[in-house]
């Protein structure tokens, strides 16, 4: 049913059309971050944003847009990455490490993996319980079911595959800024949010949750895996602008080059190293594009739900119901679209990291639906216990901050190892700015450490 290989479906030039125009080429790199881009606007997203805006009004939106700021910069890399060494994340911590180091990260991302999907399940269920009345345990499993039938697209291929992902994250960002006008925001209150605090010891824990629901450890493996195959040797090797030259010593037109021998390696060498570059600019302008959408969603998502500031409304029930008392039932439904339309496309998008990243460290693969029973377990058990599922949401994602370290110190070292990445290596900028990130997120964990043994 669905392909062994959960890898990206490679793009290639359709015989007879001969070379891409630069406009084709430039848009075979559009696509990945977009699909990346739906971890960060998630039920636990909701559930961090929901709870830090109608606890603390806009105090809390300045970890919002730094949060987001660093997942540009992570998913960067990244893509760079997969397109600069043909591999993703899993692979080459698989190639590079040891078998103990290899199993350690290896389980670990599967915890991590375990929990994004309990927050993707949870979601979707609260959003039919809010929408039609379904019993919590049964939306449960019409979300697993919604999921098993987006993901048929991804055997039509990449594009399509990332045109249905794209347009469940257009549905959220169009519902979240139309609440965010209902809502008439103070402008001035919103400038004041973007000045760093932590008002009370119980914003810290939310603090910590906002970091692990945008920066997330498994769109790190997920996006180099979708930008592995975008460029190989002996295929669409010929960046935009150059002259038509792949890699096997052909123009991309099919005739062969004038070059043979040591010219013909240089200029395959050549081109490949500039198709590397153009893809590489092309999947920053990817990522600035879809990152800049889900900050968008995120700080209108907050937002929007300081207006239920000191009302006592902090989960996503009491939010749902809020909103229409407010706005109207209009407003409340569009809420409701925008959790299910979330939670949707992040579970799919949930279970193809899972897939990526135990091909990638094992070399091995399971049926989706065995993945699928395995990592509903501890969605089953909030669903089917009583527990509160806006609490269990927040703590899934405050699980998930831990675990991004794991994810971002190997992609640093491998992206700042110019064995690896040739002219593509960090630039000492870059590199700087993401040791700077990596840093932060892992002193928040520790913050947040101490102040529960406190």
């Amino acid at each position: 049913m669905f392909m062994a290989r959960p890898g990206p479906v490679a793009v290639r030039t359709p015989p007879g059309t001969g070379r891409r125009t630069p406009g084709r080429q430039s848009a075979h790199f559009v696509g990945p971050a977009f699909v990346a881009a739906v971890a960060y606007v998630d039920p636990g997203n909701f559930a961090t944003n929901v709870t830090a805006g109608s606890r603390y009004g806009f105090a809390l939106l300045w970890v919002v847009l730094v949060a987001n700021a660093v997942a540009m910069l992570v998913q960067y890399l990244s893509a760079k990455l997969g397109i600069a060494t043909g591999m993703n994340l899993s692979e080459m911590c698989r190639e590079r490490y040891g078998r103990r180091l290899r199993i350690g990260l290896w389980v670990q991302a599967e915890l991590v993996i375990m929990m994004t999907d309990l927050a993707e399940v949870v979601g979707g269920a609260l959003a039919l319980n809010m929408l039609f009345g379904v019993p919590l345990p049964a939306g449960g499993a019409l979300t697993v079911a919604g999921m098993l039938l987006v993901l048929l697209f991804q055997q039509r291929g990449r594009r399509q595959f990332e045109a249905v992902i794209t347009a469940l994250l257009a549905v959220v960002l169009v519902a979240f800024v139309y609440q965010t006008f209902r809502a008439h925001i103070d402008g001035g209150a919103a400038v004041r949010g973007l000045a760093p605090s932590l008002p009370g010891r119980d914003s810290a824990l939310l603090a910590v949750g906002i970091v692990g629901a945008t920066v997330m450890p498994h769109a790190i493996y997920l996006h180099s895996a979708l930008t592995q195959e975008l460029v190989r040797p002996g295929r669409d090797s010929a960046a935009p602008g150059s002259d038509g030259r792949r890699s096997d010593g052909r123009r991309s037109d099919g005739r062969r080059s004038a070059g043979t021998g040591l010219d013909g390696r240089r200029s395959a060498r050549t081109g490949l190293a500039a198709a590397r570059r153009a893809g590489v600019r092309m999947s920053a302008l990817d990522v600035v594009a879809a990152l800049s959408i889900a900050a968008v969603v995120n700080a209108s998502i907050l937002m929007a739900a300081t207006s239920l500031h000191g009302s006592g409304a902090d989960s996503l029930t009491d939010a749902y119901g809020a909103f229409g008392t407010i706005f109207g039932g209009f407003a409340a439904t569009v809420f409701g679209i925008a959790l299910l339309a979330s939670g949707l496309a992040a579970s799919c998008v949930g279970v193809y990291s899972g897939q990526i990243v135990m091909q990638g460290f094992l070399r091995r693969s399971v049926p989706i639906w065995q993945r699928r029973l395995v990592s509903l377990l501890p969605a089953a058990a909030v669903l089917c216990l009583g527990v509160d599922p806006t609490l269990a949401l927040v703590l899934s994602q405050v699980v998930l901050s831990f675990g991004v370290p794991f994810a971002l110190v190997p992609l640093l070292r491998f992206t700042g190892d110019p064995a690896l990445m040739g002219e593509l290596v960090n630039r000492r900028v870059t590199r700087v700015a993401a040791v700077v990130a990596a840093a932060l997120i892992i002193a928040m964990n520790a913050y947040l450490i101490v102040m529960v043994v406190a």
